[in-house]
């Protein structure tokens, strides 16, 4: 049986590229598309669309990339080392090649070439790769192509850390509280890709000669080559020209050797092979729930720690804030600071004016958090309080024992044990974000899912995946490869809760016996809106643990009570909080806010 058609599909961690190549090695058919990490389906969808490229004609066929090894071998299908299917394209197509820089999803590879040819490939960590851009765009409200287009409009770059995720995650927050726009943030990322790969990947040895950039990430995003070029001051004749660089790797398997001559009827005729679990270690004991009683009386415990509530637009008292005189809550506003924290801010303070009744003033404003004194001085607000002590204050208010608070945030995480009504001890997270919200948060995401409805999903699960106590750097890889292995998401969402818990207890906390927490546990942080964290560390610590309904507002409510307690001590003497006007001519640049409305027209420079 002959042919002279050619097919090759490279399977990443995060999208799968099928080529159909002629006689002449041309390109008749591709494809690009995320796979979503539902690989199986992804595959059949791009097998069926192979049918109607080759009809019945026998073509030549070969898997690539670092999912395709699992499913070439349950197929009994030839594979091709992605690596080795890279040098084979950039030999075929572009030989004039010196060094190749490919980035993927996970993946980052250098390739040289003539007399000391050499590759060097990232390990476990994904810093500087797709799935790291695809992170960084998530803070700054956008995806990768938005990334793009806001680096192009960049006037300077800041450091940000390359290495890990996890720091660089770190660095971009404190860029985007300190008021840098979100332009030269963009910038900024592209910039600590190509340090990565400079600087860890390269590990000294020169990226020079004429240079190819392939993969996804250096074809869709040119202002990420563009740095690669400006930092490597290279020449323009020095940048090889590529057509199609994202599916070089399958260009390279349809090229193979490795190949296996078959129809398109012998290529579908195991293909459910590829669906089900691959053996992935699972344990029903880490079920969160073993019937629906259980689910039904967890939920109804929870539902009874509630604050009180208001209503702001029929409260005439001298003294509101967020809340009243009884500490009952009036108005809320919460969400993500978008890369402007004071923008946010102040478009949050001007809805309360709006939605406050004539009549009622603010008689105290506290500010906490890592913003605390940006709003402080930029605002006006009357003080400003260390987050731990607001923390605490809001928690009091749940449970006058308390005996632990468990803050669990984003990328922050902040223990703190109470004797006697004193705090004695605080834990925080440095540099790591292990055991925090935001690995739940991107990886929703790339689902195209809400956190909620990622947790949710947990409820489901009978055998969650046991992922580990890793940094969330590696567990991502370890959720990749349960994916990779066939993992039912719902097993997948519950096995995360259950290691975001375990990261914050055994890895940051260090926590060598429950009963130092003692007997009255108050958690909170957004974090804890996801079931199957709250559930999990109940069963680890084997003890109920008290989670209000506002865990993700307890910091500013405890703000909000220190503020009223403050207020109480000038009866009747309104807040310095800048009022609704000022705050209407107040001019914000990049670095620095000035605020034209309350007659000294003051500065704050970042």
């Amino acid at each position: 049986m002959t042919s002279e058609l050619k097919v090759g599909i490279d399977i990443g961690s995060t999208t799968i590229k099928t080529v159909v190549l002629d006689e002449a090695d041309r390109i008749l058919y591709k494809s690009y598309e995320r796979h979503f990490s539902d690989i199986p389906h992804a595959l059949t969808k791009n097998l069926k669309a192979l049918r109607e490229v080759v009809g019945r004609e026998p073509f030549h066929f070969a898997l690539t990339g670092s999912a395709g090894m699992g499913i070439a071998q349950r197929l009994e299908l030839p594979f091709v080392q992605e690596v080795i299917a890279a040098a084979t394209a950039v030999k075929n197509l572009i030989p004039q090649t010196d060094t190749m820089v490919e980035l993927g999803g996970e993946d980052a590879k250098i390739m040289y070439f003539g007399a000391a040819p050499e590759e060097r490939m990232n390990g476990v960590c994904a810093g500087g790769t797709g799935a790291f851009i695809d992170q960084m765009a998530a803070l700054l409200d956008t995806d990768a192509k938005g990334l793009n287009d806001l680096a192009a409009k960049a006037k300077r770059i800041y450091t940000i850390a390359s290495r890990c995720g996890v720091f660089a995650k770190t660095d971009i927050q404190a860029l985007m509280n300190d008021g840098a726009s979100r332009e030269d943030i963009a910038r900024s990322v592209f910039q600590a890709v190509v340090n990565q790969t400079i600087g860890n990947l390269a590990q000294g040895r020169e990226i020079k000669g004429n240079v190819a950039f392939l993969g996804g990430p250096l074809t869709f995003l040119p202002e990420l080559k563009k740095r690669f070029i400006e930092t490597l001051e290279m020449k323009p004749e020095n940048v090889v020209e590529v057509a199609d660089g994202a599916y070089f790797v399958a260009i390279g398997c349809a090229l193979s050797q490795e190949t296996k001559v078959l129809d398109y009827a012998a290529l579908v005729k195991n293909l459910d092979k590829a669906q089900g679990s691959y053996g992935i270690a699972r344990d029903e004991r880490l079920a969160l729930f073993h019937n629906d009683e259980e689910y039904q009386e967890f939920l109804a415990r929870h539902a009874k720690d509630k604050v009180k509530r208001g209503e702001l637009a029929a409260y005439r008292g001298p003294k509101i804030v967020a809340i009243g005189r009884d500490k009952e809550i009036l108005y809320t506003d919460y969400g993500s600071n978008q890369g402007a924290p004071l923008d946010v801010v102040i478009r949050e303070v001007r809805g309360l004016y709006r939605a406050m009744p004539e009549g009622t003033y603010v008689a105290g404003a506290l500010s906490t958090g890592y913003g605390e004194n940006i709003v402080k001085a930029a605002l006006h607000a009357d003080a400003g309080e260390v987050e731990t002590f607001a923390h605490y204050r809001a928690a009091r208010e749940f449970c006058p024992e308390v005996t632990c608070v468990l803050d669990i945030g984003g990328q922050d995480m902040k223990c703190f044990q109470i004797h006697d009504g004193n705090i004695e001890k605080i834990t925080l997270n440095e540099a790591c974000s292990a055991g925090c919200g935001s690995f739940i948060q991107n990886f929703a995401q790339g689902l195209h899912m809400t956190p909620a409805e990622f947790a949710d999903k947990a409820m489901d699960s009978k055998t969650p995946v046991d992922l580990g106590t890793r940094c969330t750097v590696f567990m991502n890889s370890r959720v990749k490869q349960a994916q990779k292995e066939g993992a039912a998401l719902a097993d997948i969402s519950a096995g995360i809760g259950l290691s975001v818990i375990k990261n914050a207890l055994f890895k940051v906390m260090q926590l060598k016996d429950v009963k130092e927490l003692g007997d009255h546990i108050v958690v909170q942080g957004g974090t804890f809106y996801n079931n199957a964290v709250l559930r999990n560390m109940e069963k680890l610590l084997g003890r109920n643990v008290i989670r209000p309904d506002i865990a993700g507002l307890m910091g500013a409510y405890g703000a909000a009570i220190l503020a009223l307690e403050s207020s109480a001590e000038r009866p009747e003497q309104r807040s310095s909080l800048l009022p609704d006007e000022a705050l209407a001519n107040f001019q914000v640049t990049s670095r620095s806010y000035r605020c034209n409305g309350c007659g000294n027209h003051c500065l704050v420079t970042m």
